[in-house]
């Protein structure tokens, strides 16, 4: 105790300085986790939303129950064509006696269709009198997005694609009197008019957030701002800023320095397994070619401890 009191001021600030790295190394594997959990995400979208995985059948959910209310992040999208002039709005068509119930997107043939979002693909199919080459893509938000009349598929089920990947062409195929993109958005198998969510002719989508309210009902949130930075990752090295001219404290600040990109290392090298029904510390390890001792090292536990579904391992 004595000899802790008797520490020049120096070596406590020191101390002191060194302490935050504790809570950057917390910070890391938060980080780590919640980019396992958006990797769960992209691999299952919107699991908790739709009660079934179907990859047959554009159509799919029947009489689902929708929910009340549901807040769709429209933010980092990316428009599924470059081309702005929209040939056929949503709605009832006169002179064919049915509902159009997406946009029709003036393209040539052979324009790149890409993601309007991230997500999965859940069908890719041919249907001779009506879509033609279709992609149907289920993304993170909760929505789904229809392809029509491709000329050539780029992409196929099961695929994790993320907003601005190509997942088709743009072609004449199936019911259709000219090369365009037949684009629909859809929530639980429910139509929503893409034009409330992406602004064509502006190459933009409509706002930040749409609240779906039920069949035909929705609010945007937020006014997008296209030329809004986007956000970036959180930069767990970062290293104070501040300077100065005495020497004890430059040493003290290169000291923190040194021990942030200690810990930034040790971000890129550590990796997080989510344990599953079944798992042993012993298939972890075989899995990810390590060993048990290492796991049972990085994560504080021992050869005994009982592993628990959904509990979270950290492994280099």
């Amino acid at each position: 105790m004595f000899a802790a009191l008797s520490l020049p001021a120096a070596g406590q600030d020191l101390i002191a300085r060194q302490a935050p790295v504790d809570k950057k190394m917390r910070a890391i594997d938060s980080v780590a986790i919640q980019r396992l959990f958006e990797q769960e995400n992209l691999e299952d979208p919107a699991s908790d939303l739709y009660p079934n995985w179907e990859e047959s059948f554009i159509n799919a959910y029947g009489n689902v129950e929708l929910p009340q209310e549901l807040k769709i992040d429209l933010r980092h999208f990316c428009m599924p064509t470059s081309n702005r002039i929209v040939t056929s709005q949503y709605g009832y068509r006169r002179r064919f006696r049915r509902q159009h119930k997406g946009l029709d997107i003036d393209a040539n043939k052979g324009d790149t269709i890409r993601s309007a979002f991230d997500g999965k693909v859940r069908v890719v199919t041919f249907q001779r009198g009506g879509y033609g080459n279709v992609v149907v893509i289920r993304h993170t938000n909760g929505l789904e997005t229809v392809y029509g009349h491709l000329s050539k598929h780029l992409t196929k089920v099961g695929s994790v694609v993320k907003a601005g990947d190509p997942i088709g062409l743009a072609g004449n195929t199936g019911r259709s009197y000219g090369a365009h993109l037949h684009f629909e958005t859809r929530l639980l198998g429910e139509y929503i008019d893409p034009s409330k969510l992406f602004d064509f002719a502006h190459q933009d989508v409509t706002g930040d957030f749409y609240v779906f309210r039920g069949r035909g009902r929705g609010t945007l949130i937020g006014k997008h701002d296209p030329s809004a930075p986007k956000v970036e990752g959180t930069d767990l090295a970062e290293t104070s800023s501040a300077e100065t001219a005495d020497e004890e404290i430059s040493y003290e600040s290169s000291e923190v320095a040194k021990n942030n990109q200690r810990a930034q290392r040790a971000a890129r090298n550590t990796r997080i397994h989510k344990v599953k029904k079944g798992e042993t510390l012993s298939s972890i390890a075989k899995k990810h070619r390590t060993t048990v001792a290492a796991l049972c090292r990085a994560n504080g536990i021992s050869t005994r401890t009982k592993l628990r579904i959904g509990q979270i391992l950290k492994y280099s």
